[in-house]
């Protein structure tokens, strides 16, 4: 079966020639855009050296993700990546579409089977890896510890806890918890806004990024094309993201080589919880990167360069492991 084309900006993404998206839907019926992009391996007459699943984080799309998709190309991986549920040209969820919603954190896990569905359908080079970063963190670990099939995993600034000040933390249940009993889960979380935060704030002191082109990169994308724009989270979704991070806490690490990346100066995941993790999980690794903020990925060239040599060392070194990846 031939996958319905959707819209997709290769201009806005920079990622590598080649690059389309898909329409897929997951089995509840919300429709999701899918976006691959092309190892450049067939390109110079050797072939893909596997695929990289990349779950983005809240607020993203498949566009913002061209330039590490260009990086993982020239290293011969081939990457397919989603609008999550709710966000970029995924179908949102709410009359109010700026609000970022989820009815149950779970239903992520929806999204992720559809693209496992895109992977194949688009007959992609195995084997798997997974790169997931901050809410696509959680997606990304619930999924491994269910045996997605992947070779080895990396994970930026994971959202395997929310950060938030232990004064307000018992507020912030009670509130999340209380909205979805009155009718109001669908109002935005305290101390959020309907602008998308790339649009509203300026780079002096952003929690995003110190490299101020890769800053402008992320406006001009949701400059352009408004509809990927997403403002804060929902009631709903801060207490069903509160109840995933406990939940995902409790259990075991999976045995799969794994690398994860914080900035020293991170701001919006709880980084003792990704300590926590990291210091139970078998064959994994906790990276710090200093001076770097949410998203090591989108941050001064060195630390790109410093960060995808370590992802692709570890993808290169699972991929050479043919029983490696973990059975569906």
């Amino acid at each position: 079966m031939e996958l319905p084309t959707a819209p997709f900006r290769a201009d806005l993404a920079e990622g590598p020639v080649g690059a389309h998206a898909y329409w897929v839907h997951a089995d509840d019926g919300v429709r999701l855009r899918v976006a691959r992009y092309p190892s450049a391996g067939p390109s110079e007459g050797t072939p893909s050296k596997g695929t990289v699943l990349l779950f983005p984080g809240r607020t993203e799309y498949v566009e913002k993700y061209g330039r590490t998709a260009a990086d993982l190309s020239a290293a011969g991986y081939d990457t397919l990546t989603i609008d999550w549920r709710g966000q970029g040209l995924s179908d949102r969820l709410l009359a109010n579409g700026l609000v970022g919603h989820v009815q149950l954190f779970t239903d992520y896990q929806r999204d992720v089977a559809a693209l496992l569905t895109a992977a194949r359908e688009l007959a992609l080079p195995q084997p798997m890896h997974l790169i997931s970063h901050s809410m696509g963190g959680a997606i990304g670990l619930r999924a491994v510890m269910d045996g997605l099939p992947v070779a080895s995993c990396v994970f930026t600034g994971p959202m395997w806890g929310i950060r938030i000040a232990p004064a307000i933390r018992p507020a912030a249940w009670a509130l999340g918890w209380g909205s979805g009993h009155i009718g109001l889960g669908h109002l935005y979380s305290p101390g959020t806004k309907p602008a998308s935060y790339v649009i509203s704030e300026p780079f002096k002191d952003n929690m995003l990024t110190r490299d101020a082109d890769m800053y402008a990169y992320m406006r001009r994308q949701v400059a352009e094309v408004p509809a990927l724009a997403l403002g804060g989270p929902s009631l709903r979704w801060l207490h069903q993201s509160l109840l995933e991070c406990r939940t995902l806490e409790r259990r075991a690490s999976p045995d799969l080589p794994c690398l994860t990346f914080v900035g020293l100066k991170e701001r919006i995941v709880d980084v003792p919880r990704i300590r926590n993790r990291m210091a139970r999980w078998p064959h994994g690794r906790l990276e710090l990167v200093a001076g770097a903020e949410h998203e090591v990925l989108m941050d001064s060239a060195e630390t790109r360069k410093a960060v995808m040599s370590q992802i692709v060392a570890l993808f290169d070194s699972a991929s050479a492991k043919p029983h490696s990846a973990q059975s569906a």
